[in-house]
């Protein structure tokens, strides 16, 4: 963050990352592709590669000594790579972002609040037909730190749309309210865990996804990345399918 006070800097957002290889236990559909383009003989693989870029920039930084306005975009991208047929992207999804930061640094209970954030959020995946997926969220997040502990709390509220503008009318439903992330770091090594609509849903439409950074030798540049996901919301496209999926490969920026 040592460049914040540079105007037009852009900064990692969201991890950096790409699984070489992603597999999805319970398979991936293309019936929804093959009803858009009206050809039943496209299959989509188990297999496949993901990646996120996620980059952001400060708008303004200590107004009134205390607030910073910040704008971010997040690509998360996947990518049929081991289709044989082609190797189209299955699904990605745009995430633009502006939110206000503050910084108030609060002490509770042996834990610092090192940010608190409020914003609006956009996502969708530039799709037309059975395909289309969006929505439009305010949110918080709140930022917790404890030595090399951090945990973020971000509730938020879908702002609604028209009934006939709606691609996904009950995403709430699989995607619930908040999100909870919780971040361990032990030498070079980060664990992370993220869970999602679990209470929310009764734990039968949640999400929980598990993350391990490691390091690649003496190598500064590029890290490990192991990362699970088991639940609802993966992406948007099949935000309301069951996913059990174990990826690996490797990852540039991190939460941390």
């Amino acid at each position: 963050e040592k460049h914040v006070l540079e105007p037009f800097t852009l900064m990692a957002h969201k991890p950096n990352y790409m699984l070489i290889a992603a597999y999805n236990a319970y398979g991936y559909s293309a019936d929804l592709f093959q009803e858009q383009f009206n050809d039943p003989s496209i299959q989509v693989d188990d297999t496949e590669a993901q990646f996120q870029l996620s980059v952001k920039v400060p708008l303004a930084v200590n107004l009134f000594d205390t607030v910073d306005l910040y704008a971010a975009y997040t690509n998360r991208s996947f990518w049929q790579l081991y289709n044989d047929n082609s190797a189209p992207f299955r699904e990605t999804n745009h995430e633009p972002e502006g939110w206000v930061q503050f910084n108030p640094k609060w002490d509770f209970f042996g834990f610092t609040n090192a940010a608190n954030m409020f914003g609006i959020v956009h996502q969708s995946n530039g799709r037309g037909g059975v395909l289309s997926r969006s929505w439009n969220r305010l949110y918080a997040n709140f930022i917790m730190e404890r030595g090399n502990f951090a945990l973020s709390f971000k509730p938020w509220y879908r702002l609604p749309e028209d009934d006939e503008d709606d691609d996904n009318p009950d995403i709430t439903d699989y995607l619930g309210h908040y999100e909870i992330r919780g971040f361990y770091k032990w030498r070079e090594h980060v664990f992370s865990a993220m869970s999602r609509n679990n209470l929310e849903s009764g734990f039968s439409n949640g999400a929980v996804e598990l993350g391990w950074i490691f390091p690649i030798g003496n190598y500064p540049y590029l890290k490990g990345y192991i990362q699970y996901f088991t639940g609802y919301g993966e992406s948007l496209i099949d935000y309301d399918r069951y996913v059990n999926r174990i990826g690996i490969g490797v990852i540039l920026t991190d939460w941390l």
